[in-house]
C-alpha cells in the first residue's frame, strides 16, 4: 500500500504531537542522558568531602545516593564555591581590603563566577534537569555590541559596533583571497569549476560584488533605519581596512568572534534567577552540610583518614573511611597534609587564573532603550576588557551590567584597588563607551577571585607538560584522598567541570569500596 508524502507527514506530526503525553502517561520510557547508574551499596562507609563547591555537592549528592554516609566541610557561611551569585546581603571577603556588602534592589544580581552553560555541556544540562533548574537561553554572541580600542588609531576612542568590524573584516580578507585565487595566484590542484564554487562562497562569506570588491551592505547595519513609505534605509560606507589595523581592532587578543570558539558556540543557557541556583538546589539534596569549618590538616592514616578543622575558633578532628578533597589548589597548598611527593608538588605548582568581576547596577536599561543591545559582550583594550550585557529581564526597569570581568594583568591591576576604586574605574572607562553610565548608575559590588578566601583564583591552568606530569598526579587517590574539582579535568573554568570530576571520583571510590566487599571463595 503505498502513501503519500504530504499523508506520510501528517501521520508523524500527530505521534510527534502525542509523544511528550505519551512519556508523561507512562506509556513510554524515556532514556535519560548521562543516567549514573552504578552498582553495589556504600553503607557502612563514611566519606568525608572537603568542600561545597559544585563538586563536592555533586559527589555528596551520588554517594548518598548509593548509601554512603557523608560529612561536607565548607569553609565559607554557604555552598556553591565560586558558582556564585550576588544578590542584596551577599559578603565578599578579600585577603586585604574591608568586608563588601551588596546593596542591590530585591530581585537584582549578577554571577560573579561561571554564568554561561554551553549547549554541548550534556552533564549540566543534566543536572539541571534532573534538579528541576529551569534554565533560559544565555545571549553570547551580539551584533550590536561595541568594539572600543584606546589609541592614537583613525577609529580609537570610538565604539565601533561588532558587526561592522566583523563584516568589513571577513568583506576585506576574501576579497583579497578571491582575486588571489581568481589570478591563480595561489598554488592549488582546484579544477576551473572548483575554483568557481570558492569563488561562489568567499563571494557570500564576504558580501563581494560581481568584481569580487568588498562593498557595504546591510549586513554592517544601518545609519538610518528602513521604515514605512519612502525610507529604505542608510548604509554607512565600510571602514577602511588600514584603519581597522592601525586602531588595534584587529589584534589577535582583541578582535574577537565567539561564535567561532566551540565552547562560545550558541545556543549558551543560564539558569533563571542565578547560577547559583544550581548549586542550591544540590546542597537541598544533600546532608550534613557544615559550615564556617576550615579544614587545617588532612592525614592519611593506616586506616582511613584524619581531618582537622577550625569551626568557631575551636579546633576539632574528624575521621572517615575516604576522603574527597576539592580545594582549589592554592587553598590546600596552605592545608598541612602527608600526601606523596609527587601530589604535593602539583598543589603547590598549578597556578590559577587571576580574575575579576564587577556589577554595576542602573536605574534603567539604557543599553536597551538607547542601544538596542540585548545580551552580549562588549570588547575593550583598556582595564574592563569585557562589558557583559544581562541576558534576561529584558524590558525591565533596572539592570545590572558586568562592568569588567578582566584577566591576568588587568585584574591583578584592578584587584589591587579598593572597591570603591574598581568602582571609580569602571564608571570611568565604561563611561568612554556609554555616557549614559554617570547619571544612571546606582550601586556596584565587585569580587577579585584570586584574592577571595577559599578560592585564591579563578581556575587552574595547565601547559602540555604540566598535563603530562602535574595534572596526572591528581587524577590518582593519594592512599585514602581522592581529589575533584575542575582542575582535574580538561574543562576548567566551567561547571562541567565540577560534575564530570565528580562522577569520575564517584566511580573510582564506589569502585574500590564495593571491591573490597566482594565475597571470596574458596578453592573445592
Amino acid at each position: 500500500m503505498s502513501i503519500s508524502r504530504r499523508d506520510f507527514l501528517t501521520q508523524t506530526g500527530k505521534i510527534a504531537a502525542a509523544y511528550p503525553a505519551m512519556l508523561a502517561l507512562g506509556m513510554l520510557k524515556e532514556s535519560p542522558a548521562h543516567a549514573f547508574d552504578l552498582k553495589g551499596s556504600g553503607k557502612g562507609k563514611h566519606i568525608v568531602i572537603l568542600g561545597a563547591g559544585l563538586a563536592g555537592l555533586t559527589s555528596a549528592y551520588e554517594l548518598s545516593k548509593l548509601g554512603y554516609q557523608c560529612t561536607i566541610l565548607e569553609a565559607r557561611n554557604r555552598a556553591g564555591g565560586r558558582c556564585w551569585s550576588i544578590r542584596k546581603g551577599a559578603e565578599q571577603h578579600e585577603t586585604d581590603i574591608p568586608t563588601q556588602t551588596a546593596t542591590f534592589d530585591e530581585g537584582q544580581y549578577f554571577n560573579a563566577g561561571p554564568s554561561r552553560i554551553p549547549h554541548h555541556h550534556e552533564l549540566t544540562l543534566h543536572y539541571c534537569r534532573e534538579l528541576n533548574v529551569p534554565i533560559q537561553v544565555y545571549n553570547n554572541v551580539n551584533e550590536a555590541t561595541y568594539y572600543f580600542s584606546e589609541g592614537k588609531g583613525p577609529l580609537s576612542n570610538k565604539k565601533v559596533r561588532a558587526r561592522e568590524i566583523h563584516n568589513d573584516m571577513r568583506g576585506y580578507t576574501t576579497e583579497l583571497l578571491a582575486k588571489a585565487i581568481d589570478q591563480q595566484s595561489l598554488d592549488t590542484a582546484l579544477t576551473k569549476e572548483d575554483t568557481q564554487k570558492i569563488l561562489e562562497y568567499l563571494r557570500a562569506e564576504g558580501g563581494l560584488d560581481i568584481d569580487k570588491l568588498y562593498k557595504a551592505s546591510d549586513r554592517r547595519g544601518y545609519i538610518e533605519s528602513p521604515g514605512a513609505g519612502d525610507k529604505p534605509g542608510k548604509i554607512a560606507d565600510p571602514h577602511k581596512l588600514a584603519d581597522i589595523i592601525s586602531s588595534g581592532l584587529a589584534d589577535p587578543d582583541f578582535y574577537n568572534v565567539a561564535e567561532y570558539t566551540y565552547e562560545l558556540q550558541m545556543t549558551m543557557f543560564q539558569a533563571i534567577g542565578g547560577m547559583d541556583k544550581i548549586a542550591q538546589a544540590l546542597s537541598q539534596k544533600v546532608q550534613n552540610i557544615h559550615f564556617n569549618c576550615e579544614v587545617t590538616a588532612i592525614y592519611n592514616q593506616e586506616q582511613g583518614v584524619k581531618i582537622t578543622y577550625k569551626e568557631k575558633g575551636a579546633e576539632k578532628e574528624l575521621l572517615a573511611d575516604l576522603c574527597i578533597c576539592t580545594l582549589p589548589l592554592p587553598v590546600l597548598s596552605n592545608v598541612q597534609h602527608n600526601f606523596s611527593s609527587d601530589v604535593s608538588r602539583a598543589i603547590d605548582y598549578i597556578p590559577y587564573i587571576a580574575t575579576g568581576k564587577i556589577g554595576l547596577q542602573f536605574k534603567r536599561r539604557f543599553w536597551e532603550e538607547d542601544e538596542q543591545i540585548y545580551g552580549g559582550i562588549t570588547h575593550t583594550n583598556n582595564e574592563l576588557t569585557q562589558i557583559f550585557y544581562p541576558s534576561y529581564d529584558y524590558l525591565g526597569k533596572k539592570g545590572i551590567l558586568l562592568g569588567y570581568y578582566n584577566f591576568n594583568d588587568k585584574a591583578r591591576h584592578t584587584g589591587n584597588l579598593t572597591h570603591q576604586q574598581r568602582e571609580q574605574l569602571a564608571l570611568e572607562k565604561g563611561s568612554l563607551i556609554h555616557p549614559q553610565y554617570k547619571q544612571e548608575f546606582e550601586k556596584s559590588f565587585s569580587v577579585s577571585w584570586h584574592k577571595t578566601k577559599y578560592s585564591m583564583g579563578g581556575w587552574g591552568l595547565y601547559t602540555s607538560a604540566t598535563r603530562q606530569t602535574l595534572y596526572k598526579s591528581l587524577l590518582q587517590p593519594d592512599k585514602q584522598v581522592y581529589f575533584a574539582g575542575e582542575h582535574t579535568t580538561y574543562l576548567n573554568a566551567w561547571m562541567a567541570g565540577a560534575f564530570e570530576s565528580a562522577r569520575r571520583t564517584v566511580a573510582d571510590l564506589h569502585g574500590r569500596t564495593t571491591e573490597q566487599h566482594i565475597p571470596k571463595t574458596t578453592p573445592l
